[in-house]
């Protein structure tokens, strides 16, 4: 393992240029050099690589997005365009690849180690969608933007006397909403996990009004859907005036925690340290603050359990 390739894929997170950074040191600490792959898999089959060195990772572990870039890529999901991107490996002598990215990217990762390329997953998406892991790298940060939203809200509605109903990302993933839900004193947290009943949304609401509640926060994950409805019929069953605020890919941006920092670190070195171990199609992850490794399948076969006790623990509280 004399080369090691890192590239970021799929939606960004912020976190991901800590593990950039983390994968492009330990490396040459190791005595490997290292290539940037810019734009994901459509800059892998394209050839867009450029060789980095200490320099080009400096001053990055507190920047949001990523500095590779990254991008969607439809030519990469088929057999043409993998072997396109084989052929960009070889030429540049890669010899092991760091890819992070979410779920998708981590299958693009394996389809690479079939063809003969070892590969690492690390795993950033913001959702914290991955179970293996119990947190992936840029979560944290998009939770404590969207409390910093809650609070900015808070201020604003109980001026009016208003109802707000946050909608957050998580297509899939209700995470985004049950721990800032939680952390920011939600009234209600509709996930897409949970059955939500509107008349149980309405009766908080009236009841915290009759006690002299000025105002209320509602969490929504957008993988629900339909938050103006919503909006709409708790504003007809409760008289309350209600507003919606989407706040999209605010989330995605920022200075990372430092925790995600932290995590982002320690998952990109291990990628570097399992390469030189001559390990192979495994997904990094977090466990208890300590740092694991599993085989891809295992990675995507993970039951997708959702914290069902931190959401009873939020509804109790809210009462």
């Amino acid at each position: 393992m004399k080369t090691i390739g890192v590239l970021t894929s799929g939606g960004d997170s912020p976190g991901m240029n800590a593990a950039i950074r983390a994968v492009v040191r330990s490396s040459i600490y190791h005595g490997c050099k290292v290539i940037g792959v810019k734009q994901g898999y459509h800059g892998l089959i394209n050839g867009f690589m450029d060789e980095m060195n200490l320099s080009s990772v400096a001053d990055i572990i507190h920047r949001g997005g990523t500095i590779l870039q990254t991008a969607r890529s439809e030519a990469f999901m088929t057999e043409e365009g993998r072997k396109k991107a084989l052929y960009a490996l070889q030429i540049f002598g890669i010899d092991g690849l760091v890819v992070i990215g979410g779920d998708g990217s981590f299958k693009g990762a394996q389809k690479l180690t079939e063809l003969g390329i070892p590969t690492m997953g690390v795993p950033g998406t913001i959702d914290n969608d991955l179970r293996y892991t119990e947190y992936t790298i840029g979560f944290d940060t998009a939770v404590n933007t969207v409390l910093d939203a809650i609070g900015r809200i808070r201020d604003t509605s109980a001026s009016h006397g208003r109802a707000n109903i946050i909608e957050v990302m998580g297509r899939h993933c209700g995470d985004i909403a049950l721990y800032a839900g939680l952390a920011g004193g939600a009234e209600s947290i509709i996930v897409p996990e949970i059955q939500f009943d509107i008349d149980n949304v309405c009766s908080k609401l009236i009841k915290g009004r009759n006690r002299g509640k000025l105002h209320s926060i509602i969490l929504l994950a957008e993988g629900v859907g339909g938050a103006l409805d919503i909006g709409k019929e708790i504003e007809e069953k409760t008289g309350m005036e209600t507003r919606v605020t989407i706040l999209g890919h605010i989330q995605r941006g920022g200075s990372p925690t430092s925790f995600d920092r932290i995590i982002a670190s320690k998952m990109g070195a291990r990628a570097v340290e399992l390469l030189l171990e001559g390990k192979k199609n495994r997904a990094l992850g977090i466990k208890g603050l300590e740092t694991i490794d599993v085989d891809f399948e295992e990675a995507f076969n993970t039951t997708n359990k959702f914290d069902e006790d931190t959401y009873r623990l939020a509804n109790i509280l809210s009462i």
